[in-house]
């Protein structure tokens, strides 16, 4: 992480450029010779920071571990404390409420002044919120756990996404993959982690998992002392049109119709995460146990489906992908809610490489619409994904209450359609792509 490290002054959100060491040839010629033969090697070995993309996508990866432990131990807290679907909605709506609303704030502060240690200092409210979760004896006192857990979100998203394209090199939709592959697998992990350790020792056992957010603690500090150096105190470039871009109506437009496409992306992901443990056990007779590892495996599928969006993104354009990965999930979205024990499985992999695939070309294609408010966008995106997440969650709930779960299933089997949006996207530059 101590590699020097050069970066443009006119945005943070330019890449970051890896120098390699001089040959033993070049110190041996003139000096003249010497700084045109560095310039070159420079300019050659251009890429990402890979020890930086690791370290942000590992703590993602702690992050969104620990968040994930709301949702898998939703089946324990509704035995503890008699709990309704609708009040099981409710917690998901307090933790992703808190971090859909801060999200973009925190995005627009970092916009103006950076805060590179900012990511340690809110991955202390997911620590502290753990720690009430595994004590809470309470219903208000477990909403208020889960807001301090999305308020560790809000703060850490924004800025790490940031640092992610920052040591990028470039390759903006690799790195956001290698970013959200951490997100993917912290989440998989989740209803593993819950089923090995939260059902046998209870909900108190909570507490065990905030020795993952001290070291995610201590990772952030550390990336923050590689970032600190890095931010600029030059006043930023004027911004400049492309020539051949999109107006800023058909941007406007293009955001509002990737809300729309993260809408029916996310909202159909969430009732996966927050529903799929009580669908099985209610339809097929399994234990909680073996729900919560059918869930990883949906989960799972998420996150591999996650990180290879991102470099097909690159190669390909991000609409292209964006079309396939929502619209291509509708089939066996469609089939689910009618397949047996094992085939649910199989397609629910199936949905989850193909509908995951979108994130990471939504989020990129968004900020290059608007590459100067890169952390508001940034934390509009990911606010609103867990909003819609939180929201849908509640909403979903309380249909099951007075219907059924297969009911819900078979309602947001159709979400996919929205995928239909994706013709009113414009078609960015070559350079943006």
């Amino acid at each position: 992480m101590n590699k020097p490290v050069v970066v443009s002054e006119e945005t943070l959100t330019e890449p970051v450029v890896v120098s390699d060491v001089a040959s033993a040839a070049a110190k041996s010629a003139a000096k003249s010779a010497a700084k045109s033969a560095a310039k070159s090697a420079a300019k050659s070995a251009a890429g990402p920071a890979y020890v930086v993309l690791a370290g942000i996508s590992f703590s993602h990866f702690l992050n969104d571990t620990m968040q994930s432990l709301i949702a898998s131990v939703y089946p324990i807290l509704k035995d503890t404390y008699a709990l309704d679907f609708a009040q099981i909605g409710m917690i998901t709506l307090a933790f992703q409420f808190t971090a859909s609303l801060l999200q973009p704030v925190v995005g627009h502060y970092t916009d103006k002044k950076a805060q590179p240690y900012s990511l340690s200092i809110g991955m202390a409210s997911t620590f502290f919120g753990l720690l009430l979760l595994s004590a809470a004896h309470q219903y208000l006192v477990i909403l208020v756990a889960a807001a301090l857990v999305g308020l560790g979100s809000a703060v850490f998203h924004p800025e790490s996404a940031r640092i992610a394209r920052l040591a990028s090199g470039g390759r903006y939709g690799f790195a956001q993959s290698v970013f959200q592959l951490g997100g993917s697998f912290g989440t998989a992990m989740g209803p593993v982690l819950a089923a090995l350790i939260v059902v046998p020792f209870g909900q108190g056992s909570i507490a065990w998992f905030s020795s993952i957010a001290f070291l995610a603690i201590l990772i952030l500090w550390r990336i923050g002392r590689w970032y600190a150096p890095q931010i600029t105190t030059k006043k930023a470039a004027p911004v400049h049109t492309h020539p051949g871009g999109p107006s800023s109506r058909r941007v406007a437009v293009a955001l509002l119709v990737l809300v729309a496409l993260l809408f029916s992306k996310q909202l159909y992901v969430s009732s996966l995460s927050s529903y799929y443990i009580f669908y099985l056990i209610d339809r097929f007779g399994v234990s909680t146990q073996a729900a919560q590892i059918y869930l990883f495996i949906f989960l799972a599928a998420n996150a591999v489906g996650a990180f290879f969006g991102g470099p097909l993104g690159d190669r390909f354009g991000r609409k292209i992908v964006i079309w396939i990965s929502i619209l291509g999930a509708l089939p066996f979205t469609l089939a689910l809610p009618y397949a047996g024990l094992y085939a649910s499985a199989v397609l629910s992999v199936i949905i989850g490489l193909i509908i995951s695939s979108t994130t990471s070309s939504i989020i990129v294609f968004a900020q290059e619409l608007v590459p100067h408010r890169f952390g508001m966008i940034s934390g509009v995106f990911f606010g609103v994904a867990f909003g819609i997440g939180g929201l849908g969650a509640a909403v979903l709930g309380k249909l099951a209450d007075h219907t059924s779960i297969e009911f819900v299933y078979q309602v947001c089997a159709y979400l996919p359609a929205i995928g239909l949006l994706a013709v009113f996207l414009p078609k960015l530059p070559q350079h943006a792509r």
